[in-house]
C-alpha cells in the first residue's frame, strides 16, 4: 500500500530573511575583495617573477577565481 507523507515546518518571521541576506551579501563582498587584490598583485608581477611561480599571466583571472572561492 502506498501513502504519502507529507512534514511542514512554521515560517520563518519576516525579518530572520534579512539576516540571511546580510549575511549571503558580506561573504559575497569579501569574495569579490579577494578576486580583486589577488588580480591586482598578481597582475603587478613581471612574466618572469610569473615564470619563477610557475604561472603564466593568461591564467591570472583563473588563479585569482579559485583564491576567491576559499573564503567562507
Amino acid at each position: 500500500m502506498a501513502y504519502m507523507n507529507t512534514t511542514r515546518t512554521a515560517g520563518n518571521s519576516f525579518f530572520d530573511g534579512f539576516g540571511t541576506i546580510s549575511t549571503d551579501l558580506s561573504r559575497r563582498w569579501a569574495r569579490y575583495r579577494m578576486f580583486r587584490r589577488t588580480v591586482s598583485e598578481l597582475s603587478e608581477l613581471s612574466n618572469r617573477e610569473l615564470a619563477d611561480l610557475g604561472l603564466h599571466r593568461s591564467s591570472i583571472r583563473a588563479i585569482a577565481a579559485d583564491a576567491a572561492r576559499q573564503v567562507k
